[in-house]
């Protein structure tokens, strides 16, 4: 199994990547925003998709999109083809996924609003917090992606305040912060069972 960022030549996998994304929507029966082999297309081009192969087979997809001029990026489209489900490449696809997004938009934050219980689980092991819609970009055009969703009419009643969908964070700021105290943390924790370990020996 190879897991590659996306580029022309994986084109050809555009219709059945959309094809999956359509049928899943259908058995879950959660949102799941429909996307154009069109739409598909141009991530790859522009090297903001992952696509994973199986000896030259399709099996699972992700891409990049960004909001707000840059501020944010969202790691959308996850689907993995029902044959290679429940082995794990899901998360192998969105740790990729992330790092690449990590990698190429560095002070963008990400998020992510999903419906599934583990790609939440996906997102919290990568470092994700629960959010609020309005903690989200404000960007019009992400929003009018939901129009395909069949859930739009509660985003539209709430004033896109909640829908069936929970929201998730990446903040690349706090996060350095957060790390950096984790890091203090540790170092504390090893000068003080450092200086511990001398007491007892001194006694």
């Amino acid at each position: 199994m190879q897991i590659v960022i996306a580029n022309k030549s994986h084109i050809i996998h555009a219709n059945i990547i959309c094809e999956t994304i359509a049928e899943a929507a259908k058995v879950r029966g959660t949102g799941i925003a429909k996307r154009k082999p069109e739409y598909v297309a141009k991530k790859m081009e522009n090297g903001n998709a992952v696509i994973a192969l199986d000896n030259g087979k399709f099996a699972g997809f992700c891409y990049i999109e960004q909001w707000g001029h840059g501020k944010f990026v969202a790691n959308s489209g996850l689907i993995v083809h029902p044959n290679y489900r429940n082995i794990g490449l899901a998360k192998q696809i969105k740790e990729v996924i992330f790092q690449h997004s990590r990698t190429k938009f560095p002070d963008a934050k990400v998020f992510s609003i999903t419906t599934g219980l583990a790609v939440m689980k996906l997102n919290s092991d990568l470092g994700y917090k629960p959010v609020t819609f309005s903690e989200l970009t404000d960007d019009q055009s992400f929003w009018d992606g939901c129009q395909t969703c069949r859930n739009f009419d509660i985003l539209t009643r709430t004033n896109r305040k909640m829908c069936m969908c929970t929201g998730m964070l990446f903040d690349p700021k706090k996060q350095s912060k957060e790390e950096t105290k984790e890091i203090k943390q540790t170092r504390f924790e090893r000068i003080k069972q450092f200086r511990q370990n001398l007491f007892l020996k001194k006694k």
